[in-house]
């Protein structure tokens, strides 16, 4: 099994640069997504690992080899790219088979390889396909099996599923989780959607403005972020953030926010009248009498549960709660607390959350 591992790696282009000094330990095995908004380096990370971009700075290690002035097709690594890349004229099996003919292999391994990954990938009656004759779900099957058919020591792939429909990606995600169980080699996947880095990765690397601001797994960065960044980019809906101030009553510590207050974990930070953010789930708030109010202003229901979107001191608040029983409706006023220990806080001024704050994920099951 293999590692890789990024140490101090950077990307200048001439005096513009994208990637600082990323960090990255990679385990044998594990399946890592970078993920972040568009041009946060996440892509051209990507690429410097495949040798597709040439290294500016820090030191690139695979399977304990350095690989910055390796060429791409000697570093054993296989990329799955966006737009499937696939030769147009060839059909199924030759698209699948074109790595193992550039390594010259014998007709017999060839055919055989093919076979077997035609299987894995459900591909077998559509050996005889071209490109054009597949759906997108298809070619990206093809792509994965071209990828795969290689054995290489390391999978890349760059925002695979973003031209696939929704039904789609939801269907592929779940063949990519179940061929790297299978395979158990080692990942590193890129999107832009955080739906697909939750549902993926046994790790995640949030990335903004060519900095990694979280590493970690998914439930850990969703219940633990960093920052507000994190915080705001991860879960759907994403988290909601409360400007306020804290108050120390009787040495407990409350956020005070539009005439309203909720209690906080102590913490060693706090102090009266620190500006602060909250960061408060959907899916954590609980409806009910006697708690902070807001008013209800649309109301998405999605079968068993609703997204009631709101309005709170006039910012926007979305509350994620369950249909059975009812919900509130179009112009109500709701009232909802949440426990201190699933409120995160963040620093007003930095972002940072502040020391001493940790859910662990059997406590918000």
């Amino acid at each position: 099994m293999t590692g890789v591992r990024l140490d101090g790696i950077v990307k200048k282009y001439g005096g513009l640069q994208v990637v600082h000094g990323i960090e990255l330990d990679v385990q044998p095995g594990e399946f890592v997504v970078l993920v972040g908004p568009s041009g946060c380096g996440k892509s051209t990370t990507l690429r410097m690992i495949a040798g597709l971009e040439e290294i500016s700075g820090g030191t690139l290690t695979i399977d304990d080899r350095v690989m910055n002035r390796v060429a791409p097709k000697d570093r054993d690594v296989a990329m799955v790219f966006q737009n499937y890349a696939l030769y147009p004229h060839l059909n199924v099996a030759d698209n699948i088979a074109f790595g193992l003919r550039i390594r010259k292999e014998s007709k017999e391994k060839i055919a055989s390889s093919v076979d077997e990954v035609a299987g894995i990938l459900g591909l077998t009656k559509y050996l005889e396909r071209r490109p054009a004759d597949l759906s997108g779900g298809q070619r990206q099957r093809v792509a994965m099996g071209r990828a795969i058919v290689r054995r290489p020591k390391v999978f890349l792939f760059d925002e695979p599923l973003s031209n696939l429909d929704a039904k789609l990606r939801t269907q592929m995600r779940a063949e990519i989780k179940r061929l790297h169980n299978r395979l158990g080699a080692t990942s590193i996947y890129v999107t832009h959607d955080q739906v697909e880095a939750m549902t993926l990765a046994d790790r995640i690397v949030v990335m903004s403005d060519g900095h990694i601001e979280q590493i970690g797994s998914p439930m850990e960065l969703f219940l633990n972020p960093a920052n507000t960044f994190v915080a705001s980019f991860l879960g759907s809906p994403p988290m909601n953030m409360v400007q306020a101030t804290v108050t120390m009553k009787g040495g407990a510590p409350r956020a005070e926010f539009h005439g309203q207050s909720l209690p906080l974990a102590p913490l060693p930070d706090l102090a009266e009248g620190k500006a602060v953010t909250l960061g408060i789930r959907p899916e954590f708030v609980t409806l009910g009498q006697g708690g902070v109010s807001v008013d209800v202003d649309l109301v998405e229901t999605l079968g068993s549960e609703a997204l009631i979107h709101a309005s709170l001191g006039g910012d926007p608040f979305v509350i994620r709660h369950s249909t059975i029983g009812g919900a509130p409706a179009l112009g109500d006023t709701a009232q909802f607390t949440i426990a201190p220990d699933l409120l995160r806080v963040f620093d007003g001024d930095t972002g940072q959350a502040l020391a001493g704050q940790h859910t662990p994920v059997e406590a918000a099951a």
